[in-house]
């Protein structure tokens, strides 16, 4: 997240370069669009509660050592994706045509090789209404691998996404929702969120249809318990759904890390796979917490997270599909998706 960092083989440089994705341009915000947003309603109290041990069990086995680091296009990322194939079919995501895993090709440019195969892992659920209408929720899977002998774990970045993904998809599994809702758990996105650029380029349902997405990049480590909400500031008709979902949060969820600036670090916009559905007009939200001494360190480990949070954090994450889920037409019509 945030961050790309390209892995060679052992004896290569290893190097950092920033994110960058094209995006509407930043100059200006968007005016909100007139639209009526629902109100507010209380927590569905007929989804099922989250399975918080669950969600524990899904982040430690992803950032385990045995994983690797899961870096794209190795042992490690396979152990990883047969993981999360085997989670997405046990919950009851379906398929979208012969396999929940998308091949995908992309160039790298530190000379290991022309191309490398990222794999995305794609499933959906069926909504229970009529709409044409689809939301996206999204997280990547990847990590740095290993370097120096050490393993670079990635629990927080992001194991602790794909985790709260799995919630999202068992809360829906349990509960439909309203609209379609495709999962994904891209891979490459430490490498130029190539699994999402693949992904909106070639989605598998016509790409007018996605009307937002949802994307998490990092849930797991905040000792001041704040989980932040980055998109409002280029679809401000969103603002209305955040606030929703943070009156009735167990974590905090401000709104920010969107506008443009020249501070280095200061805008996630495009830091994360949401910037690729945001450079093809499709609304989004990233939920993450903010930079930490772990952050893209040996030491982002299942152990240094704070457990509470994370599983409180995650618990708003679903939340928030759901809420999303409810209004999800509003956000189309104000898009005009």
């Amino acid at each position: 997240m945030r961050t790309l960092s390209l892995l060679a083989t052992a004896g290569l440089a290893v190097f950092t370069i920033a994110c960058q994705s094209p995006a509407a341009d930043p100059a200006a915000a968007p005016e909100a669009a007139p639209a009526e947003v629902q109100s507010p309603a209380p927590v569905d109290a007929s989804a099922a509660p989250m399975d918080r041990a669950q969600l524990l069990e899904d982040m430690r086995i992803l950032a385990a050592d045995d994983m690797e680091g899961r870096l794209v296009a190795t042992p490690g990322s396979e152990r990883a994706r047969a993981y999360i194939i085997s989670r997405f079919d046990a919950i009851g995501l379906e398929m979208i045509g012969e396999s929940f895993a998308d091949e995908f090709e992309f160039g790298r440019p530190n000379g290991w090789s022309p191309t490398t195969t990222g794999i995305n892992i794609t499933g959906r659920l069926r909504g229970t209404g009529d709409s044409a209408r689809v939301m996206v929720v999204s997280a990547h899977y990847d990590h740095m691998g290993m370097r120096g002998g050490q393993t670079w774990n990635g629990a927080d970045d992001n194991a602790s996404g794909v985790a709260g993904l799995l919630a999202v998809a068992a809360s829906f599994a349990a509960n439909p929702p309203e609209h379609d809702v495709i999962f994904v758990a891209f891979d490459a996105e430490e490498h130029g969120l190539q699994g999402a650029r693949a992904f909106v380029a070639s989605p598998p349902v016509p790409v007018e249809t996605i009307t937002f997405n949802l994307n998490l990049d990092m849930l797991a480590m905040s000792e001041p318990r704040i989980l932040w909400a980055v998109g409002t500031y280029h679809y401000p008709y969103l603002i209305p759904i955040v606030e929703t979902v943070a009156a009735r949060s167990s974590v905090d969820l401000p709104m920010g890390f969107d506008e443009p600036t020249e501070a280095p670090g200061a805008d996630w916009t495009n830091a994360t796979d949401s910037g690729a559905f945001h450079a093809v007009g499709i609304p989004f939200i990233y939920l993450g917490v903010d930079y930490h001494p772990h952050y893209h360190e040996p030491t982002d480990t299942y152990e240094n997270m704070t457990l509470d949070f994370f599983q409180d954090a995650s618990e708003t994450v679903v939340d928030f599909a759901r809420e999303a889920d409810r209004q999800l037409d509003m956000i189309g019509d104000a898009s005009g998706r």
